[in-house]
């Protein structure tokens, strides 16, 4: 049990240096000796978990995997929360940061695809509940606005990583709806909608009550 503990938070380790890495450098500038130094392991132990640079890659964008915050009855809310609760998770969490990297570096979609287009689906979805409830402008396209919308968040996270290293993230994100939300919600929406930066650690919280209460259960 011990030896199987110790190559967890081995492998664990790798991981989240791999991710650091990727997200300082990016995909194809990163090497497996920056993972190395990173980690503070063997190759030998680096590669009895993973097989090259792509691997790693691969086992960051699985364990970035995370769900959306809790439903809101105000649909246009959920859509909110989604991009403020991430912008909450990505200065502190190194797997997504790495993540979000890969996703938007071209020169590793060769390798796997464009990871963003689940986000896309997602933030589609979420617009088209909240126009079936009139929540939303009746000219607004749910996919082509969350195309946009994902295109407008990755840029200002980039913006933000190089200019303070992602401090104002929820600053700038909550700044984003503010500016995209009227062209996007309905008036009679507009004043029930929280974008303030706190949000997204608010939000966070309670996610992590939530996680913690799941695992609980078994």
């Amino acid at each position: 049990m011990a030896r199987q503990e110790r190559a967890i938070r081995t492998r664990n380790a790798v991981l989240e240096a791999a991710a650091t890495v990727f997200a300082e450098h990016g995909y194809e500038s990163a090497t497996i000796m920056q993972i190395l130094d990173r980690a503070q392991v063997t190759k030998g132990a680096l590669y009895f978990h993973f097989t090259s640079k792509e691997d790693l890659a691969r086992g960051v964008l699985e364990h970035a995997v995370t769900e959306p915050p809790p439903e809101q009855p105000v649909k246009v809310q959920s859509f909110i929360d989604m991009g403020l609760l991430l912008a909450h998770r990505l200065p502190r969490e190194p797997l997504l940061r790495g993540a979000a990297r890969i996703a938007a570096d071209q020169s590793a979609q060769r390798f796997f695809g464009q990871p963003w287009q689940d986000w896309v689906k997602l933030t589609a979805q979420q617009l088209t509940a909240a126009k079936e409830q009139g929540e939303v402008l009746p000219y607004v396209d749910p996919e082509r606005t969350a195309q946009t919308m994902v295109a407008a968040f990755t840029g200002t996270q980039l913006m933000s990583q190089a200019s303070t290293q992602m401090s104002d993230l929820e600053e700038r994100v909550s700044l984003l709806y503010d500016l995209v939300l009227p062209s996007i919600a309905v008036p009679g929406v507009l004043g029930r909608l929280d974008t303030s930066p706190e949000r997204g650690a608010r939000l966070y919280a309670e996610y992590r009550v939530a996680v913690e209460a799941r695992s609980a259960g078994g």
